[in-house]
């Protein structure tokens, strides 16, 4: 197992004495490597056996929380147990969308056809509460830069923002990571939370969280989270180690 930073490795034990335990994490990028094709974005190895061992202790709560829709990140993960699942940056928290948010969002969706149709390897993807312009395929990285910013171009006061590595995501409502993690926070009356995140939309997370939780950030890059590691495997010890203690 990955070795933690001792520093991390004291917060962990220290978070883990409290209940009841919300534990939470992105998926893509932290739970799964990022992938070229969403769909290709499988666990990594040992993530399927740890999240059910920290959700077997009693009085702890496990939520993945993602940019993904609910339905696509139960399909792509093959993750099935007593989870919490929050998508959509927090839209889906108790259901899907109503019908004029996902009318909202099919307009949206003819709006930037035009953005992505003539640029080799960039696309969209139509998600529950947003649309994402992707352009991680796109070979020229200028003109994967214009794509964004030509998307960009397409919003209006209504929709929200949420840039990404190599994604733009124009969402329909306002809900973002953090507010859905304090939705979870208050529900489960949680006294203490862990959370693992790895792109932008993961600081909203980082900076809801207060001083005695333990945020986590996987990969390089300005964060709020207090803690790093460097990849999917060292999000993975941070999982198995909070595991152990919590025995």
């Amino acid at each position: 197992m990955t070795a933690l930073p001792a520093e991390l490795d004291e917060a962990l034990a220290a978070v883990a004495a409290r209940r009841p335990l919300l534990v939470a994490s992105d998926y893509d990028g932290v739970l799964a490597r990022l992938r070229d094709e969403p769909s290709a974005a499988v666990p990594e190895p040992g993530v399927a056996e740890v999240l059910a061992r920290l959700a077997a202790v009693d009085g702890v709560t496990v939520a993945l929380v993602s940019g993904r829709g609910v339905a696509d990140l139960r399909t792509t993960s093959g993750l099935t147990g007593p989870y919490r699942w929050v998508g959509s940056h927090g839209a889906e928290f108790d259901g899907p969308l109503t019908g004029e948010l996902a009318a909202r969002r099919d307009d949206l969706a003819r709006r930037l056809e035009p953005v992505v149709a003539d640029v080799e390897g960039a696309w969209l993807e139509v998600k529950p509460a947003s649309v994402a312009v992707h352009v991680r395929l796109v070979e020229d990285r200028a003109s994967a830069a214009a794509v964004l910013e030509r998307a960009r171009g397409e919003a209006d006061s209504s929709l929200t923002l949420k840039p990404g590595k190599d994604v733009l995501e124009l969402a329909v409502t306002d809900a973002d990571k953090g507010s859905a993690l304090l939705r979870l926070v208050a529900e489960l009356d949680a006294a203490g939370t862990v959370y693992l995140g790895d792109d932008v939309t993961d600081e909203d997370a980082f900076r809801a969280l207060g001083p005695g939780d333990v945020t986590v950030k996987i990969g390089d890059g300005a964060t709020a989270a207090r803690h790093r590691v460097t990849d999917p495997a060292g999000a993975v010890a941070v999982l198995g180690r909070l595991a152990e203690l919590l025995g």
